[in-house]
């Protein structure tokens, strides 16, 4: 199922704009503006590459991990894991058997993400012990890493699991957010993690989390560009928005729900506010083309499947100065 427009035919001029580093008006920032010593990632290097989803695995029944699976082995890149990877309970031999068979093929080139079912064993051990430095500081489940001018924020969004503090204002991974993204205010800005703090999710309960709200505060204040979450297992695309859930065309943050892994298939009720693309029964993953200039996001369904989803955004970071300076006023 399929609700809101169709973005592909739309949107297809803009990724020529795009390519010539002009999108609604904005000059493509110079060579001499770029941070020194920074990299420039090709559109097709696979430095510049994203790809992958969350709630991937069921013991019980892999087929659609495996399905998704086939579809990142002809994509080069970073793989991103949006938490969930493997059910029920995440213990090391699920990990080792059903997850290896599966997306651990591609264990080498990902940075994971914690889900809930990762905390079904005692502060996610198993999860720590199979990804090891891959997965950030043990114990912590938030890390950030560079791919060319774009930096890729992970974070913890189990925020009971954190204890005293969660996810607010003044705990140790806001505090440690607040500092990552001030070393990087040059850069373009991708996060990802398992929760949402929107979602059309049936259940609110389940799907809408008011507790990640600060962090999305930071990632806001530092011209972030998109966050990625699952949880929900469907696909949903926001429009560029701000925490409070206000459209915000020029400075917001888009979000991108790809909890389309494998797993299983969930509902959505009705469409919140800014909710532009909907979609309950196609696995699948998202790949994301970064340049200096922006990105381009596409989902790519499992063989069989038509539901597609594509489109392109900038980079706030890299706006023309006026842009940036005007920014910082508001």
């Amino acid at each position: 199922m399929q609700r809101g427009r169709s973005v592909v035919g739309v949107l297809l001029p803009v990724v020529a704009l795009l390519a010539t580093g002009l999108i609604g008006g904005r000059t493509a920032p110079s060579a001499a503006s770029q941070s020194a010593g920074s990299s420039k990632p090709d559109p097709l290097d696979e430095s510049a590459i994203l790809v992958g989803a969350g709630d991937i695995v069921g013991c019980q029944d892999p087929r659609g991990a495996l399905a998704t699976a086939r579809l990142i082995e002809k994509i080069p890149g970073t793989v991103f894991t949006l938490g969930d990877l493997v059910y029920d309970a995440a213990t090391l031999p699920q990990f080792q058997s059903c997850y290896d068979g599966t997306w651990g093929k591609f264990r080498e080139r990902t940075r994971p993400a914690l889900g809930n079912h990762e905390y079904r064993e005692r502060s996610a051990a198993p999860y720590f012990r199979y990804w090891g430095s891959q997965a950030g500081p043990a114990g912590k489940g938030y890390y950030s890493y560079d791919l060319g001018v774009w930096h890729v924020v992970v974070l913890n969004t189990n925020c009971e699991a954190l204890g005293v503090g969660g996810c607010g204002a003044g705990s140790p991974q806001e505090v440690w957010l607040r500092q990552d993204l001030s070393e990087h205010r040059g850069s373009c800005i991708v996060a990802y993690g398992h929760h949402a703090l929107f979602s059309s999710g049936i259940f609110r309960t389940h799907s809408v989390h008011r507790e990640l709200k600060r962090l999305w505060e930071d990632l806001y204040a530092a011209h972030g560009d998109l966050m990625l979450a699952g949880h929900e297992h469907s696909y949903e695309r926001f429009a560029p928005q701000d925490p409070d859930g206000r459209a915000d065309p020029q400075h917001g943050i888009r979000e991108i729900v790809v909890g389309t892994g494998g797993r299983s298939h969930g509902p959505l009720g009705l469409a919140l506010l800014n909710s532009e693309v909907q979609n309950i029964d196609t696995y699948g993953v998202l790949k994301l083309s970064l340049s200096p200039q922006g990105y381009a996001w596409e989902f790519i369904p499992e063989e069989g499947k038509t539901f597609h989803d594509s489109g392109v955004g900038v980079c706030h970071n890299r706006a023309p100065q006026q842009a940036r300076a005007k920014s910082s006023t508001e």
